[in-house]
């Protein structure tokens, strides 16, 4: 189908997000919410095999693994992502 998930963790909650493969970064933004999507800065992004093997935002952080991406970004398959913006 073509389709893949991205996810989003806060302090409560963990959500995932669908969207067809190859989204870019402003466009799964606008998956979540259109102020997002309009107020865009910046994608902190790390995957999923990364996080997993340090268990941790601030640890993926601190050993370079988490990243910041633009609105181009094609959005992978298990990445985590926090979307900075402003409105």
């Amino acid at each position: 189908m073509g389709l893949i998930s991205f996810f989003t963790v806060g302090s409560d909650e963990v959500k995932a997000w669908t969207v067809r493969a190859n989204t870019r970064a402003v466009q799964a933004a606008a998956a979540i919410h259109s102020d997002i999507e309009r107020g865009f800065i910046r994608a902190e992004v790390v995957g999923y095999d990364d996080f997993i093997g340090r268990a941790s935002l601030v640890r993926c952080k601190n050993e370079g693994a988490l990243r910041l991406e633009g609105k181009d970004y094609p959005v992978s398959d298990g990445d985590i992502v926090n979307f900075r913006f402003a409105v």
